[in-house]
């Protein structure tokens, strides 16, 4: 196994390791008011009321949130089944042009997810439009791990296409 199949394995783990991060942590979207906050994410919602304790549900996602969701997991899928591909690669050199066009997929994927994201802020809970959030609410750190794992994503991808070569 080359150092640039080495690096890109780590860098698909990475990116991998941050989409399932974001998955997991319930602040895609924070409102912060003096009643309250509601953080929303795509797999739990929580809010605090008054100082209280912190509440979480499962939320009622919008079409565009589930779908964005599930472009997330399937990247996630393509993000780990291109993980055990270069391993595999050690051994046997031809699947790394599997392993190259099941990545350019996840990433395919995850910035579809990006895009269509943004067009659920019309939900109530935010009271945004399409791209648009109100000045109270901004985008929290699960949003955050997800533009760090496509950018993981779109460097991993350079290094196993070898198309950027840095010199050992």
């Amino acid at each position: 196994m080359d150092k640039l199949t080495l690096i890109s394995g780590f860098l698909f783990f990475a990116a991998d390791v941050f989409a399932i991060a974001s998955l997991a942590n319930p602040e895609w979207i924070v409102t912060d008011e003096d009643a309250g906050s509601v953080n929303l994410g795509l797999i739990s919602q929580c809010q605090t009321i008054y100082k209280r304790e912190r509440i979480c549900m499962a939320p009622t996602l919008p079409a565009e949130w589930l779908t964005s969701l599930l472009f997330i997991v399937v990247g996630i899928i393509c993000l780990t089944v291109t993980c055990v591909l270069l391993f595999a690669s050690h051994w046997h050199r031809s699947v790394l042009k599997y392993a190259r066009w099941i990545a350019f997929l996840g990433m395919v994927l995850f910035c579809l997810a990006a895009l269509i994201f943004p067009i659920g802020f019309y939900v109530d809970e935010i009271g945004g439009q399409p791209y648009k959030l109100p000045n109270n609410t901004q985008v929290g750190s699960s949003y955050v791990l997800f533009v760090l794992s496509i950018f993981f994503t779109i460097i991993s991808e350079l290094f196993a296409g070898k198309v950027c070569l840095p010199v050992f």
